[in-house]
């Protein structure tokens, strides 16, 4: 993962310059990507883009008072972590404050669940493996209706594969653990079920906390003592 050009921190502000230059714009523009997928792959009306930008502007400023996980070190492994249904709840509120009729916020109370869950779960590396979990013969993550009421599709929104594997790694890992009857689904719909405009939220993400971390470290050598 570290060899990796995408994940370096060039990388990060390449993508911030294109992208408005600030983590705000970056984040607005990628995650309205995976917005309005998620409203079109759920037959639902797209959003007006003012109201798009305004509604996920007050996301990233509802998930930076919240505050971000921090990256986990490179000796460390981390747990899974689950918010819960309170805390989520009052945060979408607040991403909602101030925007009135103009966000049909019904509408978009999974993906906004969702996407805080994106952005302030904690950082771990060994997978929950919920994208192959069978019951009774069924896997529910490789169904697609249960893959478009999800924005991140057959994965945990949090899942360490979204950084860790690169697309076409990812994509035969999920190919392998296939088990839905129609054995050409993925290969169809293979945006349904590992959404990349999901994947560049997630590497911004975990770029972002990690360039944090660094200018922090730079700011406490400079600091006096």
């Amino acid at each position: 993962m570290k060899t990796r050009s995408d994940l370096s921190l060039p990388a990060y502000e390449r993508l911030l310059a294109a992208h408005g230059g600030t983590p705000a714009t970056a984040f607005v523009a990628l995650a309205g990507r995976c917005v309005r997928r998620w409203l079109s792959q759920n037959e639902r009306p797209p959003l007006d883009e003012r109201a798009l930008a305004d509604y996920l502007g007050n996301m990233w400023k509802v998930v930076k008072e919240a505050g971000l996980p921090r990256p986990l070190e490179d000796s460390e492994t981390g747990a899974a972590g689950e918010m819960s249904g309170d805390r989520v709840a009052g945060l979408a509120v607040r991403v909602y404050g101030g925007l009135g009729s103009v966000l049909p916020a019904r509408e978009l109370e999974t993906v906004t669940r969702q996407l805080l869950k994106t952005c302030l779960q904690p950082e771990f590396r060994d997978c929950r493996e919920s994208y192959k979990a069978v019951a009774a013969g069924v896997c529910r993550r490789q169904e697609r209706s249960r893959a478009c009421e999800r924005v991140s599709g057959s994965h945990c929104v949090d899942c360490p594969y979204w950084v860790a594997l690169a697309p076409d790694q990812h994509v035969a890992l999920l190919a392998e653990e296939w088990v839905a009857p129609d054995r050409g689904e993925l290969a169809r719909n293979r945006a349904l079920f590992l959404p990349e405009d999901f994947r560049a939220v997630r590497i911004f993400l975990w770029q972002h906390i990690r360039r944090a971390r660094l200018a922090e470290h730079d700011n406490a050598r400079e600091s006096p003592h």
